[in-house]
């Protein structure tokens, strides 16, 4: 990518991906990006857990009852969960976690999309963290925030136009700007 800036204009939601799978090397430079993404105090309260079986990305493709299917289709997943023992401020730390992991993506011109999975609800109304900790055995003190699905990308999306920047949710010392 030759700017940052051009990495966030051109990073979009993918939801289509090729079955060309990932490397070994890729996958690597992926999970040394969530690992070096900040946290409060360095807790480093994340954990990650990378998911490339067929089989348990189509279980994880039911995590929501909607716009979670696509990741039945990704090359990868990537949980992202977090312990709230470690940190009061886990949501943002696996939050900051889970963007590194797409802006990395997209510099290595992948394609990646964030399932909200906290606080959301399978179809059958079971809440979507409990599904996810299931399916992956994941230990009762973790909290689920979200699936990162990455693939290489199956379809192309037009770069973010600056004309739809909202500069109108700006405002300069005080709210209103007055």
């Amino acid at each position: 990518m030759e700017s940052f800036s051009e990495l966030l204009k051109t990073r979009r939601s993918m939801r289509k991906f090729t079955e060309e799978e990932l490397t070994q090397d890729q996958v690597v430079t992926l999970m040394k990006a969530a690992l070096m993404s900040p946290t409060s105090k360095r807790s480093n309260g994340w954990q990650f857990i990378v998911v490339d079986d067929k089989e348990l990305l189509k279980k994880l493709s039911f995590s929501k009852a909607q716009a979670s299917q696509f990741v039945a289709n990704a090359s990868l997943a990537i949980v992202v969960a977090a312990d709230p023992l470690a940190s009061d401020v886990w949501i943002e730390d696996a939050s900051i976690a889970s963007i590194i992991l797409q802006l990395q993506a997209e510099d290595m011109g992948l394609g990646s999309c964030w399932i909200q999975i906290r606080e959301r609800f399978t179809a059958s109304g079971v809440p979507s963290d409990e599904y996810v900790r299931e399916v992956l055995d994941i230990p009762l003190q973790l909290q689920v925030l979200s699936i990162i699905a990455i693939g290489h990308k199956g379809m192309e999306r037009k770069p973010f136009s600056e004309e739809h920047l909202q500069w109108e949710k700006i405002h300069l010392n005080k709210f209103g700007g007055k």
